[in-house]
């Protein structure tokens, strides 16, 4: 018979954020999964076209993310009415932005098959058509995080990872379509799958009512610099594979793809910390708590984390290689030590970067910028072979994780005097 006391230790153990970082791990090991049988049964040459579309999704989720993190954040702070007309205009814009970015990408399509060296243009067709459920999905996303509601978010990631790994392998498996083609379907369809469960009664474009202009100027500026830390996002994490898809042949595109996806493992990892983080430093804000504890604590997580996986991946590269992708990709085992060292210590500067965009600090993200754009920079002007890219990369990072900590040691002993004052 289950007593009280061990009913009240198991609540405490399997809280929902506990629970919800458990499910966050399962759907990214889900996305790994995806990502490894393609590489798998595609072989390198076709796995550069499919790198480049999952590549584009993750552009997408970033560009998207913004509003995410918008919705997030002041679901905390908003209330009844004014909650109630901030969420029906964030559903507008984003409805508006996501037709925009759809429009364009299909537009474009011939023009983007060009720039990257695919097989097909139709893949960003398709791709293109599913962008507008994307931007809704992150909205709702965003609702369920800033009330922490988790276990509806859960279901949310759930559902859109298992059914592109499903339908993409059903299609692949069963069908004769090309294989970039199989894969815009696949993501098309989860974008759909991804919207439950879904709030219907926040999605209302009729509302009138006006948000007060300081609110809503707080709403813009936290907006803005958030697209802009998001831009900084997609320029670290993704440009390297456009680019290297762009400079380098198909084959050796694709061998950077699966060292890239390896290499990545930290960062998404650390995403389910910084999913935690922006609601939990708002709302100790708002109480007026200290929230650098916080910081430390989830740091700590990243840096103990990264130092595993890198280590792992210098002991063993040619077993991970092997095992993940298979012999064909094992001539870029010496790198990923390198490559998961460049995104433990990207990993560990994005927790400082969204720790202060919680706290409406700014120069972080700005240096994030900065350093997004020095890391594109070098590549652009050094990639000779596949090892200075990566090389290029390791340099702008350590760059970045330097001026970060250096800023917090600032702002922290600024504040102390200010205090003393």
């Amino acid at each position: 018979m289950i007593t009280s006391k061990q009913l009240h230790k198991s609540t405490r153990l399997f809280t929902p954020e506990r629970l919800f970082m458990l499910s966050v791990l399962a759907v990214n090991g889900g996305n790994y999964l995806y990502n490894l049988i393609l590489g798998r049964i595609l072989g390198p040459t076709q796995f550069a076209d499919a790198a480049v579309l999952i590549t584009f999704l993750l552009v997408l989720s970033f560009v998207a993310m913004t509003f995410q993190l918008v919705t997030a954040k002041f679901s905390v702070v908003f209330e009844d009415k004014t909650f109630t007309s901030f969420i029906s205009k964030i559903y507008k814009n984003a409805t508006v932005v996501g037709i925009g970015f759809g429009v364009l990408i299909i537009v474009f399509s011939k023009q983007l098959q060009l720039l990257f060296n695919t097989t097909s243009s139709s893949m960003f067709v398709i791709f293109g058509i599913g962008v507008p459920l994307y931007f809704l999905m992150s909205v709702n996303r965003g609702v369920f995080q800033g009330k922490k509601e988790f276990k509806s978010l859960s279901i949310t990631y759930k559902t859109e990872m298992l059914s592109r790994l499903l339908i993409t392998l059903a299609l692949i498996l069963f069908f004769n379509i090309e294989s970039s083609v199989v894969i815009a379907i696949g993501i098309l369809i989860s974008f759909a799958f991804g919207l439950m469960p879904f709030k219907l009664k926040n999605l209302n474009f009729k509302s009138v009512v006006n948000i007060e202009a300081t609110k809503a100027k707080q709403v813009k500026s936290f907006f803005i610099i958030t697209a802009f830390y998001e831009l900084t996002q997609i320029i670290i994490n993704n440009s390297d594979i456009l680019l290297v898809k762009h400079y380098f042949e198909s084959y050796d595109a694709g061998l950077y793809a699966s060292l890239a996806l390896i290499g990545r493992v930290v960062y998404f990892i650390a995403w389910l910390f910084v999913m935690l983080l922006l609601p939990t430093v708002v709302k100790l804000k708002k109480e007026g708590k200290a929230t650098a504890p916080i910081l430390f604590k989830y740091v700590g997580y990243i840096a103990v984390i990264a130092f595993v996986i890198v280590l792992a991946c210098a002991l063993f590269p040619e077993t991970a290689i092997t095992l993940l992708f298979g012999d064909s990709y094992l001539a870029v085992a010496p790198l990923l030590w390198k490559y998961a060292l460049a995104t433990g210590v990207f990993a560990i500067s994005n927790i400082f970067a969204y720790y202060y965009l919680s706290l409406d600090n700014y120069i972080p993200v700005v240096l994030s910028g900065v350093f997004g754009m020095l890391q594109m920079l070098l590549v652009i002007v050094c990639h000779n072979s596949l090892e200075e890219v990566v090389h290029m990369q390791i340099l702008a990072m350590f760059l970045l994780l330097v001026f970060q900590i250096s800023y917090f040691i600032y702002d922290s002993k600024s504040k102390l005097i200010k205090v003393k004052s």
